[in-house]
């Protein structure tokens, strides 16, 4: 115990340098757990972009709707289907859809879209629909109206309580056309759905397309991603084999790339990062060395045990990282939460090229618990590897060679 208490008392006995190197460790935690958090907050937020916004987590189908999504591929509406997946282990929520693409037009303009009716309530604990609405009002189960993206919306330059008219092809063949109130109109940060995408009520979706209690696919949200691909088996036990069941890294094997390919990269940048952590580690080490030649020296000299000398040395050492690394957890998960909150937004070809993989140009951080201890752990490893030097350097030390001034 007297050890330690020396080893605290060495650290202070000059407290520039004690402060130097704490503040080296104290920015090397801040800077990986940013970097860190980064990281894992822009994949989040394209996965809640592009999948939860729209496809859900887990898609039902008839088998073979994936390989040809056409109408004829519908399968019947059935609750007990719905309560079995419902139950399902780590499922949240479900809700049917039936989706088909039609010809939307105003009075003079015209453009194709993807027609998806919903059940209001259930859509909504799913996507939060209802909280990407700008203008007008949310659907009822029992309206003959719409919702319209933003973006379709204004290629139609139609506005709340306007009239879409829609032409599409029904079921088995059917003739689909009809006229809809636009209730409201929302917005989305996928491009891709903001500028082609309308909603209307089931029943009224099944009417328009000839489709009596006919779905094209259960949308299904769930509490953890981390459990994916056991959650997907266990519906497909559920459901049987004349059903389909499909995660959205399948739905979307393109957004699965870009985050693999985008993960690989930052591991290159990250073992950049923590190399240069090493270099500002080991510089305040090598700094403390060099400062206290003259007084290791003496000690050796007047017979203090090397063994005890490396001990409190490597007590001085862990002391030293672990104060940077406590204040850098201190002072980083504020500012992680900060970026969380209020996020980084880009702008100009960078927002383009984002824009083009179909979610929002922001990089907000994960406040995943994970980042902050792992990262600490991380930098606490390297600084307490680095502190291997000052051992190695008493080891070879000649007193009255280090005495020498």
């Amino acid at each position: 115990m007297w050890i330690v208490k020396l080893a605290w008392k060495n650290l202070w006995r000059n407290p520039t340098r004690t402060l130097v190197t704490v503040a080296a460790i104290f920015f090397a935690v801040i800077l990986s757990m940013v970097a860190e958090a980064l990281k894992l907050g822009v994949f989040e937020n394209l996965v809640k972009n592009v999948v939860s916004f729209h496809s859900g987590y887990i898609q039902v189908h008839k088998m073979g709707y994936q390989d040809e999504q056409i109408l004829d591929n519908s399968f019947s509406q059935d609750n007990t289907t719905a309560s079995l997946i419902a139950n399902t282990r780590n499922v949240n929520a479900v809700t049917p859809r039936l989706e088909a693409f039609s010809l939307a037009a105003s009075a003079e303009l015209t453009k194709g879209c993807l027609v998806a009716g919903i059940n209001p309530e259930l859509e909504n604990n799913i996507t939060q629909l209802k909280t990407k609405l700008v203008a007008g009002k949310y659907l009822k189960g029992s309206d003959n109206a719409v919702l319209m993206a933003e973006g379709l919306a204004n290629s139609l330059k139609l506005r709340v309580y306007d009239t879409v008219m829609l032409i599409g092809q029904g079921y088995h063949g059917a003739t689909a056309a009809g006229k809809f109130v636009i209730k409201g109109i929302v917005k989305f940060g996928s491009p891709q759905l903001n500028n082609g995408i309308l909603f209307m009520p089931l029943p009224a979706a099944q009417e328009y397309f000839s489709a009596e209690k006919q779905i094209t696919a259960y949308i299904l949200s769930v509490h953890t991603d981390k459990l994916l691909p056991t959650t997907a088996v266990a519906v497909k036990r559920v459901v049987g084999v004349d059903y389909e069941v499909l995660t959205w890294e399948e739905l979307m094997p393109d957004i699965k790339q870009h985050i693999a390919t985008d993960s690989n990269n930052m591991k290159i940048v990250q073992a950049v990062l923590y190399l240069l952590i090493c270099f500002g580690i080991f510089s305040t080490l090598l700094m403390m060395m060099l400062e206290r030649k003259f007084e290791i020296g003496m000690l050796v000299a007047i017979g203090m045990k090397k063994s005890k000398l490396i001990l409190l040395f490597i007590i001085e050492s862990v002391l030293t990282v672990l104060t940077g690394c406590l204040a850098g957890m201190v002072a980083g998960v504020p500012l992680i939460f900060y970026l969380h909150y209020y996020p980084i937004r880009m702008g100009g070809d960078t927002a383009k090229a984002y824009e083009r993989f179909g979610f929002e140009a922001i990089f907000p951080t994960s406040t995943d618990s994970t980042i902050f201890i792992s990262q600490a752990l991380t930098v606490l490893m390297i600084g307490i590897a680095l502190s291997l030097y000052p051992i190695v350097k008493i080891l070879q030390l000649k007193p009255l060679t280090a005495m020498k001034k």
